[in-house]
């Protein structure tokens, strides 16, 4: 279960034997959001968010929002480069707000 980034104390990971449509799991104290990236020729041109486990308090739904909004593209590419390149995932952590 690599973890992408660590943004504000939210976890953003991928699961290890994951399935499309492309989506990515966000945790914060237990709870869980899927996100899901819809991807239109490369680009992600929606996003998506359903509570998986519990729910995230809205200022930290607001945050994880801000920041798919932000990295979305950067989120399909580790995507493609873990599930089919292999490439291993190094974790970045973000510690300010965007």
């Amino acid at each position: 279960m690599p973890t992408i980034y660590e943004y504000l104390g939210i976890i953003i990971q991928f699961y290890s034997r994951e399935h499309e449509p492309i989506h990515i799991h966000a945790v914060y104290n237990g709870n869980i959001v899927k996100v899901t990236l819809h991807v239109r020729d490369g680009v992600v041109y929606r996003t998506t968010y359903a509570n998986h486990a519990g729910s995230f308090p809205p200022a930290k739904l607001k945050q994880l929002k801000d920041f798919v909004s932000k990295y979305k593209q950067a989120l399909l590419y580790a995507w493609q480069q873990y599930f089919d390149n292999g490439v291993a995932i190094k974790p970045i952590k973000i510690t300010k707000k965007i």
